[in-house]
């Protein structure tokens, strides 16, 4: 019978070595996202009353609907990581499915939302605001998407065994990051204007 090997090892930090790779994706994002938001902030300062007046066709509803998706969908991946801790498949798996479909409103209201501004005449290349709104949100949106494929392969492939409880943890972190960089660009996005 062969071992599944797995890294839930100690590093010598003493950390897990699975949420030590976890940390270590997220502190390379967090140079990506903060980048590009210097480089939105930078480009804002610069170019006062003209950006304002492009940012002030962002449709703000979409953007707090969104936000709520996303806050709501990290309280349900706090549930899941403590029905994980109890050893709870049936809870676990629920709080994370119920995580991936808020994050699939989020992915619904932005497919939406990008829609309709393409119709109306803002895309990518309409000015400077519109190519990092794309920018910024479109690298969200796909950070979004990872996340939900990832919950759903631990709920169906290690929660549904009961294996790999740690994993919920790690994906838990992961889907804090990127709501966390939601709550920076719903502000400057569509609120600052």
């Amino acid at each position: 019978m062969a071992h599944e090997i797995i890294a839930t090892g100690r590093s010598r930090t003493g950390i897990p070595t699975g949420r030590l790779a976890v940390w270590w994706v997220i502190g390379s994002e967090i140079l990506i996202f903060g980048g590009l938001i210097s480089c939105y902030l930078l480009n804002r300062f610069n170019h006062g009353p003209s950006w304002s007046v492009e940012a002030a066709n962002t449709n703000t509803f979409i953007g707090a609907c969104n936000t709520f998706w996303l806050l709501t969908s990290s309280l349900f991946v706090v549930f899941a990581h403590a029905a994980s801790e109890k050893r709870d498949a049936k809870k676990t798996r629920i709080w994370i499915w119920l995580t991936i479909l808020l994050g699939g409103f989020f992915m619904g209201f932005k497919t939406y939302e990008y829609t309709t501004e393409i119709q109306h005449g803002f895309t990518l290349f309409t000015s400077n605001f519109w190519s990092f709104y794309y920018t910024a949100t479109g690298l969200h949106g796909f950070h979004v998407v990872c996340g939900m494929v990832i919950m759903g392969i631990i709920a169906e492939n290690d929660i549904k065994h009961e294996r790999n409880w740690h994993r919920v943890e790690n994906i838990g972190l992961y889907w804090h990051f990127v709501d966390i960089i939601w709550i920076f660009l719903f502000p400057l996005m569509y609120i600052a204007k």
